[in-house]
């Protein structure tokens, strides 16, 4: 590993990852999110933005205090550098920087990075000893190959908007899944290769596609069609797959979500519903027996679930063994008792002041809480040149014209 600005008193000094110095050319929303979840893990991550107006996620919205909250969610623990590969004279900083990287990752649109030399294949050329992730839209090769690629048009190219709400009225998944799998896709392969590289010496060069990670993603979605030329049609909240399983209305008017995933757990609802009736029905014997007759067990379920609140409702499925929770909305989540009382609130600093931001969702024993600042544009360039024993003047900065690949 090379050793780059962290110091003895650095509490990414004990963390995982201290001492791997990442490089990205970043922008949106996959790759950011790659390389945080390697910043979490203790990664020195310098981040290269173009001049003027950076990271384009940084204009997404203002509301975290004037911030945009993706980028508050994806850049903590971060450095920026501003740079312009556009400028010949910057070749210098490129190379100096590609020159202290363990690791580089880009997700710059089609053909970009291979021109500035960034890609994947071309840095491991030059450099056998480092890992470098190329995340793109749909791969390489294929008729799809150059086309450019966000976040719902992936999503929707890949099937999982067909997969979500109703048959009549398909959606997009709130949360970016294409983005968010090829970043936990390039992070996962990014440890394996570092691991490869602890014993060879050598590292790799890495594909990674929002596509890819969206149709593996399908899982048994996909399987299911393979093997049967039809598809299962979405149905809302609930399941294509199991029964009963989905969300119902309480007395107090709120939204009670039950949920079985066995025969066993089904016997136990009907005992719950005190319905010994439905236990005994032949036509409910098995799950695929229950998805063909969904209404008439949720009618069931609702009649009952009418009779209480949600509270007891929760606590007799609790007491039966019987998988529950309350639907809530995102607003409800924030002040959430599971994140308050188990303090997964944190404050990370930045250019606006202090911000709310989670703890990463792993929990390392003796794994430092990694929450450092979320930079301002170019906010660590003329110390990294310095590191690099470059000046302000090696580097034009002027504007650069690199688009990303998601969003």
């Amino acid at each position: 590993m090379r050793t780059g600005a962290d110091s003895g008193d650095d509490p990414r000094a004990a963390a995982p990852l201290a001492g791997t110095v990442v490089v990205s050319f970043e922008q949106a929303v996959a790759a950011p999110y790659c390389t945080r979840l390697l910043a979490d893990l203790g990664a020195r991550v310098i981040k290269v933005e173009r001049p003027r107006t950076g990271d384009f996620a940084r204009d997404y919205d203002s509301e975290a205090n004037g911030m945009a909250t993706h980028f508050v969610w994806l850049n903590r623990n971060k450095e920026s550098i501003v740079v312009d590969f556009k400028a010949a004279r910057e070749k210098v900083v490129l190379e100096a920087l590609l020159d202290r990287a363990d690791v580089v990752v880009q997700n710059l649109a089609p053909g970009v990075a291979r021109g500035l030399g960034i890609d994947a294949g071309t840095v491991v050329a030059a450099r056998p000893s480092v890992v470098a992730v190329d995340i793109s839209g749909y791969g390489t090769g294929g008729p799809l190959d150059n086309r450019r690629a966000y976040d719902l048009l992936v999503q929707a190219e890949a099937g999982s908007c067909a997969m979500t709400g109703t048959a009549d009225a398909p959606a997009k998944p709130g949360i970016p899944i294409a983005d968010v799998g090829a970043g936990l896709q390039a992070a996962v392969a990014i440890l394996a290769a570092l691991n490869a590289r602890n014993r060879s010496g050598r590292g790799t060069a890495i594909q990674v596609s929002l596509f890819d990670s969206v149709t593996d993603l399908l899982g048994f979605g996909l399987l299911h069609a393979a093997y049967t030329g039809t598809e299962r049609p979405p149905n809302g909240l609930s399941s294509p797959v199991v029964s009963p399983y989905g969300a119902y209305p309480t007395r107090d008017g709120r939204t009670v979500v039950l949920g079985t995933t066995n025969d066993s757990e089904w016997q136990r609802l009907s005992a719950l519903l005190d319905r010994p009736d439905l236990a005994a029905a032949p036509e409910f014997a098995s799950n695929p027996q229950r998805c063909e007759h969904r209404a008439e067990l949720d009618a069931a379920i609702t009649a009952w679930t009418r009779t209480l609140d949600l509270d007891e409702i929760c606590a007799r499925a609790d007491a039966a063994g019987i998988g529950n929770s309350e639907f809530q909305r995102v607003s409800d989540v924030v002040d959430h008792p599971q994140l308050v009382e188990r303090g997964r609130w944190r404050e990370v600093d930045s250019p606006v002041g202090p911000l709310r931001s989670l703890l990463p969702a792993f929990v390392g024993a003796g794994w430092p809480d990694l929450l450092n600042p979320v930079p301002a544009l170019g906010e660590h360039t003329a110390a990294i040149l310095a590191e690099c024993g470059l000046s302000d003047e090696s580097s034009s900065a002027g504007a650069a014209n690199v688009s990303p690949v998601d969003a």
